[in-house]
């Protein structure tokens, strides 16, 4: 089974048009059935999935409790994150995986697909303007 998306255009730059490859993912809260559908960013170069923090209370997660915070580094310097503590379920198109997530309680950070544990389970492409999650 595969999925696709286009890319997203955010805008120009110096150097022309800038398209993103993103991805429509659905998280179902591990408590309750409450589902938040975001649109994410496919980073090839994010070690991790994470969500805004203000995000994780719409999906009934306490950072505090349900989540294991650690400290991570990348272009904008050391942030604090909280790892959900449980795998969490998400649903890409038609296809359902069981992922693990974290929260960045940062308002610069849209959310990103990252590499572990998500974009792993699939062989992504990312062509001129689309991305492809095949399984």
């Amino acid at each position: 089974m595969k999925v696709s998306f286009d890319y997203q255009y955010i805008g120009e730059s110096y150097f022309g048009k800038i398209y993103r490859p993103v991805a429509k993912v659905t998280f179902k809260s591990p408590k309750s059935n409450v589902y938040l559908t975001t649109w994410m960013v496919v980073d090839s170069g994010a070690d991790h999935t994470i969500l805004p923090a203000s995000l994780a209370q719409k999906l009934d997660i306490f950072l505090e409790s349900d989540c294991q915070k650690d400290i991570t580094a990348g272009i904008g310097g050391e942030q604090t994150i909280y790892f959900l503590k449980n795998k969490i379920q998400a649903q890409i198109g038609k296809i359902n995986k069981k992922v693990p997530l974290g929260f960045l309680d940062s308002k610069d950070v849209p959310p990103l697909l990252g590499r572990l544990g998500f974009m792993e389970l699939f062989e992504v492409t990312l062509k001129k303007n689309k991305v492809i999650f095949k399984e």
